[in-house]
């Protein structure tokens, strides 16, 4: 049964595949292969669960530095990722949407990255983002970038610049902002993801490492979600609607 406050955009940083390839005494790389599996888990369960927006840290732009083999294997993951999950993205209709530089990836990647996002487009209710070579800080320097020129040629007034027409030049500009922001693996970082974005979002700190993520974790974390008080900045008492009501 679908709960009730749902968040509408469930945004999670997938960490601790390394600890767990550790643990079970395997490579590295079986660990990412382990938490390609737990994206797929979590997609259903997202779909499931009644969550139209999920997006999902994939490849940060420092990833860059971990070992040549491991990029190439994480890049070897997801070309596979992409190829058998795109007939289930059409069946179950869900919009795959691209944030971060993925132009600077490999060109065979790019190329299906485009096949997926144009194959989706059309599909408006369920939304699946991927942040690939994605950082928070280079986000906002593209917007910035962005805004400057926008300016420079007439098309926007500085003086009119809020946050709502600012959120426009993000790669995230056409989704909403993420109401709950998971991480797992016990750390506490946000690092480096969706920094504007998840300004007033909430935060579940699980304990599980990804490659053990499911649908009952993902549910916990949509039961700590609803039991929260959302404020925004207000009191508890302004939240609270009136009960007097006033007779002419």
């Amino acid at each position: 049964m679908i709960q009730k406050n749902l968040p509408q955009h469930v945004a999670i940083i997938m960490d601790g595949n390394g600890r767990w390839a550790k643990q079970h005494g395997l490579p590295r790389i079986e660990g990412h292969r382990r938490g390609a599996e737990a994206v797929k888990r979590c997609l259903k369960a997202a779909q499931a669960n009644g969550v139209t927006h999920l997006t999902l840290y994939a490849f940060s732009v420092e990833n860059w530095n971990r070992p040549q083999d491991e990029v190439d294997a994480l890049m070897n993951l997801l070309d596979r990722f992409l190829r058998e999950q795109l007939p289930e993205l059409m069946k179950r209709q869900i919009r795959l949407r691209v944030i971060g530089r993925y132009r600077e990836l490999p060109e065979s990647i790019q190329a299906r990255l485009r096949e997926a996002e144009a194959a989706t487009q059309h599909f408006e209710v369920y939304t699946l983002g991927l942040a690939l070579n994605y950082g928070s800080r280079t986000e906002i320097v593209d917007a910035a970038r962005a805004i400057a020129e926008a300016a420079r040629i007439g098309d926007l007034d500085p003086a009119d610049l809020d946050y709502g027409t600012l959120r426009e030049y993000l790669y995230t500009g056409e989704m909403p902002d993420p109401d709950l922001v998971i991480r797992t693996s016990g750390e506490s970082r946000l690092s480096n993801f969706l920094l504007l974005q998840s300004a007033y979002a909430e935060i579940y700190l699980s304990r599980v490492l990804w490659p053990d993520f499911d649908e009952a974790e993902f549910k916990n974390a949509l039961s700590e979600y609803a039991s929260r008080e959302r404020r925004y900045g207000k009191t508890a008492e302004q939240l609270v609607p009136s009960t007097n009501l006033t007779h002419p």
